[in-house]
């Protein structure tokens, strides 16, 4: 009696880093919610920046002589993004970032990508690759649009900024670097929390009003908004002015340090989070 061998199945080759990212890019843009989400925040973060531009170009006849020998850095920076700018980014950007996790665990998606792939650090690293990389481009977006269209504003009556004015590149650095900090960070609550309504409360609580309950005359205070993304953003954006003036400052290089830490620790907490707990 003769045997017949079964034919020899060619073992499935393990998924690459790059076919994680595209699979996670096909995610993201699959996603209407976050696709949307992303071009409308420009849009909204764009015309509130040219709108306060506008207001202080028709407002400029009645100003008092001090706010104009003021207004030229510091307030033309200020509408070149503004504090509640800033805030709708923050607010917008970590919604993103919690959505771009969360909606795997709604969905049921998390099983499968990861009986696909054990490695799920690693599916982590992608997801966060993919958000950075689409963020930094948001970023990009509302730093240029929102100089362009408020100083372009300005221009009308000779109170404008240039990249070529000290501390201008440094603040728009600053804007386009600030939602991918804050999408990370609402990934890796998203990660923790696992909840869709959980999560975006706890990123307001964390990055908006903490740091609002924070000010700068005390030195513990101060160091706790330095250490926040709202706290680094301000700094890094503010040329000079009365408001700038702090008993505790921080430095250009320190409030970058803080970015980078929030990124880096946001990434590190995800990755654990998602190996650590069962789905």
């Amino acid at each position: 009696m003769t045997t017949t061998a079964a034919p020899r199945l060619d073992a499935e080759p393990a998924a690459r880093f790059t076919d994680l990212i595209a699979a996670e890019w096909l995610k993201f843009v699959s996603l209407r919610s976050t696709r949307w989400g992303v071009l409308f925040s420009a849009v909204v973060v764009i015309g509130m920046n040219a709108y306060a531009a506008l207001s202080d170009y028709r407002n400029w006849p009645t100003y008092n002589p001090q706010i104009r020998a003021e207004f030229v850095p510091y307030w033309a920076m200020h509408d070149a993004f503004t504090a509640g700018a800033a805030m709708v980014t923050i607010l917008a950007t970590g919604t993103i970032g919690v959505l771009a996790i969360v909606s795997d665990y709604a969905s049921g998606l998390a099983r499968t990508t990861f009986a696909a792939v054990p490695a799920r650090s690693s599916v982590v690293l992608a997801k966060a690759t993919v958000l950075t990389a689409v963020l930094f481009g948001f970023g990009v977006l509302v730093a240029g649009g929102s100089f362009a269209a408020s100083q372009g504003i300005l221009a009308g009556r000779g109170i404008n900024v240039t990249l070529a004015d000290p501390g201008v590149l440094q603040g728009l650095v600053a804007v386009a670097l600030l939602p991918p900090v804050c999408g990370l960070a609402g990934l890796a609550l998203g990660a923790l929390v696992r909840h869709v309504a959980a999560s975006l409360v706890t990123a307001v609580a964390l990055l908006l009003l903490f740091p609002a309950l924070l000010d700068g005359r005390r030195h513990l205070s101060a160091t706790l908004l330095h250490a926040q993304p709202y706290g680094a953003w301000s700094v890094l954006h503010q040329i000079h002015g009365p408001a700038g003036i702090s008993p505790f400052p921080a430095t250009p290089a320190g409030c970058f340090l803080t970015y980078g830490i929030w990124a880096l620790a946001a990434v590190v907490v995800a990755a654990l989070a998602v190996r650590r707990r069962d789905l």
